[in-house]
Parts: structure tokens; sequence; C-alpha cells
């Protein structure tokens, strides 16, 4: 019982520290005020996190491998390497649809704060890599079996980080100006499109 309701506490403050972010912002965010809405102690809160950096960088490395968990799910059972990679693109979907406001603010707020700390930037990079080379991977998989054309796949892979990456930005800015999970499929068909094997790809 007590790991339990430690386990609890420690989600609380999470829930309590993602609303706080996306609320005010990281740097307007206090220890006190994560506390306050979590209804727990600082000494619970230390008890959980060293500081309110830590709190951040578990949210982003939830969040971030929670979306790559999603994606590896989703090709399994695709017959070919495009295949795979509109699955992987149509399970992302939702989180353009459903995230809400809240998601897609902390998003940005994630964003804005690697531009200032080495740190998270460094925690962001190690996904963003790993989804780079996996796209990458896809991409070498779909040439060898004829399916995908001639391409440098760290470029393609590039290519569709940064499609989404700026989406998700113009879902947050716009979040009613299109169905930005369809923008994303179809922006993944037209970069396909372009890698057939009768085209003369990137």
């Amino acid at each position: 019982m007590p790991q339990l309701r430690s386990e609890e506490t420690r989600e609380r403050l999470l829930q309590a520290a993602a609303a706080c972010f996306a609320e005010y912002g990281y740097e307007a965010t206090g220890t006190a005020e994560i506390c306050r809405q979590a209804g727990v102690s600082k000494g619970a809160f230390y008890h959980h996190f060293p500081t309110k950096q830590a709190v951040f960088l578990e949210l982003l490395n939830r969040w971030l491998e929670g979306l790559e968990a999603q994606m590896t799910a989703a090709q399994a059972g695709a017959a070919s390497a495009p295949d795979r990679l509109r699955a992987m693109a149509a399970s992302a979907a939702p989180v353009f649809r459903d995230g809400g406001e809240g998601q897609m603010t902390l998003f940005l707020e994630f964003w804005s704060q690697a531009a200032r700390d080495a740190q998270v930037r460094q925690a962001a990079l190690a996904h963003y890599h790993r989804y780079r080379d996996d796209f990458a991977e896809r991409v070498r998989a779909g040439q060898a079996e004829g399916s995908l054309g001639p391409a440098d796949p760290s470029t393609v892979a590039h290519v569709i980080v940064s499609l989404a990456v700026g989406l998700l930005l113009q879902s947050l800015l716009d979040p009613h100006g299109a169905d930005w999970g369809k923008v994303a499929q179809a922006g993944l068909d037209i970069v396909l499109n372009g890698l057939k094997p009768d085209q003369k790809g990137l």
C-alpha cells in the first residue's frame, strides 16, 4: 500500500506539473504551484523529483516515448515499407485531433525550453534521432524490396520529421484551420509518391 500511495503521489505531481507548464509556461511555474495543484507537500515533491527540471524531463520523455511506442505498434503487419510509414502516420494523427490545447501548448513549451536548456535539448534530440533513424531504416527497407525508388534515406527521414513538427506547430497556432491529422497523412503521401520506383526521387 505505501508503494501504491507513492506512485499515486508521483502521478498527481506529473499531472499537476503538465497543467502548470501548459498554462503558465516552464519559467513562470514554481514547485509551490505544482504542489498546490497536486495537493501534496514540498517534501513529497522532492521525494520524487530533485528539481523542477526533472519533472519537465519526465513529462517530455513520457510524451515522446508514448508516441514512439504508438507508431511502432501501428506498423506491425503492414505489407510494405510505404504501408508501414503510412500506418505510423495514421497512428500519430490523433495527436493533432485529440491532443487537446493543453497538451499541444505543452509541446510548444518543450521546444521553447529545449532552445534554452542543453539538458532538455539533449533529451528531446535523443528521441528525434531515434525517429529519424527508424524512418531512414524504413526507407532503406523499401528500396531493398523495390517499393521505394532511389533517394538518400537520411534526407527523406529529415523531411518526414520536419513535416510532422511543422504540422504540430501549425495545429497549435490554428487548431481549426484544417484537419491536421489528414494533412499529415496527405503530406506523407506526397513524399512517398515522389519516391515511387519509376520516379527519380529526391
